[in-house]
């Protein structure tokens, strides 16, 4: 088998430990190879660093094993290609289960050139993941504490969220701090409304007549107190997230071309998918690796029916919340889930949708060009005698005789 990379290492990477495999071909057509094992603290992977320039290895394959590689990444990464591999394309061969096997065997596919890589994301745009990743973790975390705060309300029989649209907006904080301050007259508390809800003053005394205890004060002060700094924490998160996309500002316009893509989802897309498209050899790999497209199943020459691929969670969501929002636009995506939502569904038209919408964003990135809406009655232009033919059949159905004629040219 043909030799790719004369001079390579792979490592087959656990949380304390990394054994690392070089394997050296000679001129004479020789192999030479060392094992070794490493801990994974930062000096003594300082010190792998060091061993593998003196042994000249310019290629590195490493197992994707959870967050462990993250650490080694970091150091080999400079000056260096380093290939992130999916240990399912090793573990399925049988009888190689220890750690140094693992490596030996890790390090012969990359000699032959055999290991797919996976997709790593420059060192800036992993920097933005992590920060988008982190607050979709606040807001996540925030909306669970308005939760308890409603599910505390109405164990104290206070009916708020039934007369308020937003509990936490002006009016709604005002009665919740009077509450916790130990006020428990229902009138004083409904004359906190302000604006147009004090037309509902009437609803808002029903709503909070109820039974608080002290324990129930004391809970809604925490909570209070809890949103208020999760909230001051998702703000300061944005400010970094925005000062970080200053250098990426571009790419941020493109996909804001694109229906009910806003600043947001906009961020969370390039920091799942940076901004280089030629890291995908075209949209189908990007759809595969998101995971919004059905994965392969075939058998005696017939492709049979699967359930999409586990893919990027993060991405797929984002793509979902922007699909639910395009439903509601007259759009040439919004016609899309119409159709295919008679057919086939809400949540299989909405993943259908998020892949088309990849691939409009693959190239609106790697082409640099806005997008072009091509209109909700794409469909009906697509294909008019069809279209005819359908609302003719239906409108004969319910009893009608139709005569078709084309309409005077203005």
């Amino acid at each position: 088998m043909q030799v790719i990379h004369p001079r390579c290492a792979a490592l087959d990477v656990h949380k304390k430990t990394a054994v690392v495999t070089v394997m050296l071909t000679q001129p004479d057509g020789t192999l030479q190879k060392r094992t070794r094992t490493f801990a994974t603290m930062t000096a003594d992977l300082l010190a792998l660093d060091d061993w593998l320039k003196q042994q000249e290895i310019e290629v590195i394959a490493l197992e994707s094993t959870g967050v462990y590689w993250h650490p080694i990444y970091n150091i080999l990464e400079e000056g260096r290609t380093v290939i992130l591999v999916n240990p399912q394309h090793m573990k399925a061969v049988p009888g190689r289960k220890t750690d140094i096997k693992d490596s030996e065997w890790l390090t012969d596919l990359l000699r032959h050139g055999l290991l797919q890589p996976s997709f790593i994301p420059p060192k800036p745009i992993r920097e933005l993941r992590d920060l988008t990743r982190y607050r979709k973790a606040l807001v996540s975390e925030r909306t669970q504490e308005v939760n308890r705060l409603q599910k505390l309300l109405e164990g104290a029989n206070i009916k708020l969220a039934s007369v308020v649209t937003d509990v936490l907006g002006k009016s709604g904080r005002a009665m919740l701090e009077a509450v916790v301050s130990g006020e428990s007259d229902a009138e004083e508390l409904a004359e906190l409304a302000r604006g147009s809800l004090r037309k509902k003053i009437p609803q808002l005394q029903k709503a909070l007549t109820g039974l608080v205890q002290p324990h129930h004060r004391f809970l809604v002060g925490q909570i209070l107190t809890h949103i208020d700094f999760l909230e001051a924490a998702i703000a300061q998160v944005q400010r970094e997230i925005e000062q970080r996309l200053q250098a990426e500002q571009e790419a941020v316009e493109l996909l804001q071309t694109i229906p009910s893509i806003k600043a947001n989802a906009a961020a969370t897309i390039i920091a799942e998918i940076g901004t280089d498209m030629s890291q995908f050899p075209s949209a189908k790999h990007l759809a595969s690796w998101a995971g919004v497209c059905p994965g392969n199943k075939q058998s005696a020459g017939k492709r049979l029916k699967n359930s999409i691929t586990k893919g990027n969670p993060y991405l797929r969501a984002v793509l979902a919340e922007v699909v639910w929002s395009i439903t509601r636009t007259d759009t040439y995506l919004g016609a899309q889930y119409h159709r295919l939502a008679r057919r086939k569904g809400k949540r299989r038209a909405v993943m259908a949708v998020a892949h088309s919408l990849l691939v409009i964003i693959y190239h609106v990135l790697k082409k640099k060009k806005p997008y072009e809406e091509l209109g909700s009655d794409y469909f009906d232009r697509l294909d008019t005698e069809q279209t005819q033919r359908y609302y003719v059949r239906r409108l004969e159905q319910l009893g009608f005789q139709v005569e078709l004629a084309p309409a005077p040219v203005a």
